[in-house]
């Protein structure tokens, strides 16, 4: 997760450095920045219209450029980056998509129970042709969609009983708006009564309704006492112009922001004295005016501030931003984060794409449950003075040049998802090629095929399927069921009726291995060093070695007798120390080590080598030898021990078992209580 995380900062800076690159290019070619003022004098007839369109003024009864760009500029200073925006929405000729609707819940669901923005739908009556033509529908719908105003045409002849009830019996067009100014408040449905059926009228009576929810101040005294006013409005916004009306946008952006920031236009067409105006610190006509408890913000200074609808909104989002926002800014983030997966993880290309459906499943997973306690906590009453310090620190924060470069960008790549889908596909890809050659720097071997990888899958499927334990638990590993004593029990638990697992072999390297090692028999070195010891020495050592080991012998042997009687329930015919036959021929055997014999057959095990849970034998039942003087054990977690390569040959082979007991090979099993090893024994 931290490495994907890493990544995805990686990406965003890799972005904020493209910009400033393309950025850079501009002024190279060009000469001009996107925050560089335009003349509107320069422009031409057809720029000035889209630079009215894409900010809401209507310009119908302007016929001379003359007018036109005077309304440009008493609506706002004109930048490059805001030009370059409006002639590229305005050549892109993408059809924007209208609602259907199909009866009363579908319309009361979408629109009436919309609370933050504005719907136009066209209501067509029984047996009636649409107030407003195809045509000149596709126009309105494309003009209005710019300001965030959704559309939709509403056939009576779906729902006629909801026509009726509402009184629609002719056709018309119907807008909703929030009837208050508190957030997520009821809708008023307004019906248009106008006698053209024009585009442009059908604007002005938008956004003339709109604009009628913009709190709106005429004199300077009024200004006076709105501007000194506290109420529960943290973030105002004004706009001081020389306007009839605010800008459609503004507008728009007043009902999408409702109760969270007031929107007030300040008309000063007709004042005389502004010297208030100079006391707050407005000196510029026109001004957008952001006041916060923290002071004053001058909208459109900064980089990417232009005077449209996306840009403003990034902009407040920022500032005020809801649960909503951050919701999706969470996911944003964390599907980008997972998406890296793909391009991290290395191996078969199936597997890229199983571990990229895990992966966004978990993320997404987690983020949705995060997310519930969150909002549970956000509705305690005792959290206002923590939510206030937390939009503070961000109203701080965004007010920067650094936050005001993160949002210019935000629009950029925004406004352009092929670029920003390519250079994430070429940042994964960079990520791909240095992770392989990591990977072969460490001599990793990734290059499965598709086949084998899901044939690796299905293998680890079907072990996790039938058989958990082997798929989760490496040897040792405890577990109450396995402290249970009743082998009836253990072999129900696993009886031979079942599909038998394919049971990974990563266990084997952790069974215990030892040397067999026997009693007395000693390297030429130590032979030749003993040969200079006295003859007196010699007899003393070998008495106090053979009194010792008396009274090691004499303690021990009644414990061996029941150890050898826990561990007869495993069947070990061939394990001698389970075998009477072989006790006794142990203890002869122990009885001729005391005499002047020393041969390599007439020797006893050195038990104290063998772990503390392995039972005592001498002969592996895989081969049916006996153990010589330096090979190799391997014990099991039952206890019984076999040759290494017996054993090892007889696991790999698929028996995932004790060949005495049956008990499975990968699984800890409670050791035995009081198990002690065989003593040097003497004859009875």
């Amino acid at each position: 997760m931290w490495l994907k995380l890493f990544f995805l900062l990686l990406y965003f800076l890799v972005l904020f450095v493209l910009a400033r690159f393309f950025e850079a290019i501009v002024w190279y070619e060009t000469g001009i920045f996107a925050t560089q003022l335009v003349d509107p004098v320069a422009l031409s007839f057809k720029k000035l219209k889209t630079i009215l369109e894409c900010r809401g003024l209507g310009y119908s009864g302007l016929p001379e450029k003359k007018d036109v760009r005077e309304l440009v500029e008493k609506s706002g200073d004109l930048m490059e980056g805001e030009l370059y925006s409006a002639l590229k929405e305005e050549e892109a000729s993408e059809s924007v998509s209208s609602t259907n609707f199909s009866g009363e819940m579908h319309f009361y669901e979408l629109v009436e129970d919309t609370k933050d923005g504005i719907w136009l739908v066209q209501v067509i009556a029984n047996d009636r042709s649409p107030l407003v033509g195809k045509i000149h529908w596709e126009k309105m719908v494309k003009k209005v969609s710019r300001f965030g105003i959704r559309t939709g045409t509403f056939n009576c002849s779906s729902d006629p009983r909801y026509c009726k009830r509402r009184g629609w019996v002719r056709s018309t067009l119907i807008m909703s708006v929030p009837q208050t100014s508190t957030s997520k408040g009821k809708v008023m449905l307004k019906e248009y009564s106008g006698r053209k059926i024009e585009v442009e009228h059908i604007f002005k009576w938008i956004t003339t309704h709109a604009a009628s929810r913009i709190k709106t101040i005429y004199n300077a005294e009024h200004l006076k006492e709105e501007w000194n006013k506290s109420d529960q409005y943290w973030v105002k916004i004004y706009l001081f112009a020389n306007l009839d009306q605010p800008p459609a946008f503004f507008s728009a952006l007043s009902i999408k922001f409702t109760g969270r920031v007031e929107f007030i236009f300040v008309n000063v067409e007709n004042w005389d004295n502004r010297s208030y105006m100079t006391d707050i610190g407005v000196y510029n006509m026109p001004s957008y005016i952001l006041r916060t408890p923290e002071g004053i913000y001058r909208y459109g200074n900064h980089t990417g501030e232009f005077i449209s609808l996306q840009a403003m909104d990034s902009f407040l989002r920022s500032l005020q931003p809801e649960v909503n926002d951050l919701f999706v800014l969470s996911l944003v983030l964390v599907n980008l984060m997972a998406w890296m997966d793909l391009f991290i993880t290395q191996g078969a290309t199936i597997k890229r794409f199983v571990v990229l459906i895990s992966t966004l499943g978990t993320y997404n997973s987690l983020l949705i449950i995060s997310w519930l306690p969150v909002l549970g906590f956000l509705q305690l009453p005792y959290l206002d003075s923590f939510y206030e310090y937390s939009l503070k620190l961000l109203r701080y924060s965004n007010t920067t040049t650094l936050a005001s470069w993160v949002r210019a960008d935000w629009v950029f790549y925004s406004s352009h998802p092929a670029l920003f889908l390519s250079t994430y596909l070429g940042h994964g890809l960079l990520i791909d090629y240095f992770q392989k050659k990591r990977r072969r720097s460490t001599t990793e071997e990734v290059n499965a095929s598709n086949l084998e990888w899901l044939s690796s899958l299905w293998d680890w499927y079907t072990s996790y399927l039938f058989h958990p334990i082997a798929s989760f638990q490496n040897f040792p590993v405890e577990s109450d069921w396995d402290e249970e004593p009743d082998l009836y029990l253990e072999r129900l638990a696993f009886p031979d009726l079942w599909l038998h697992p394919l049971i990974p072999t990563d266990y084997i390297k952790n069974l215990p291995v030892w040397q067999f090692k026997c009693l007395g028999i000693q390297s030429e070195e130590e032979m030749s060093e003993g040969s200079h010891d006295t003859e007196n020495d010699s007899d003393i050592e070998s008495t106090d070695t053979f009194s010792g080991e008396k009274e090691v012998f004499e303690d021990k042997q009644s414990r061996v007798h029941n150890s050898l009687r826990r561990a007869s329930h495993c069947g070990a015919e061939a394990c001698s120390c389970a075998n009477k036959d072989c006790q006794t021929s142990l203890y002869e055997r122990k009885g001729r080590s005391y005499g002047s014999s020393n041969t390599n057959e007439d020797m006893e095990p050195n038990w104290l080598t063998w772990p503390a849970d392995m039972l005592h034998c001498t002969e592996c039942v895989v081969c049916l030898e006996n153990f010589e003087n330096g090979c190799l054990l391997m014990g099991l977690p039952c206890g019984h021990v076999f040759h290494q390569n017996c054993i090892v040959m007889w696991l790999a082979g698929g028996r995932h078992c004790c060949p005495v007991c049956r008990w499975p090979s990968y699984k800890k099993k409670q050791p035995y209580a009081q198990r002690q090893p065989l003593s040097n024994d003497v004859p009875s």
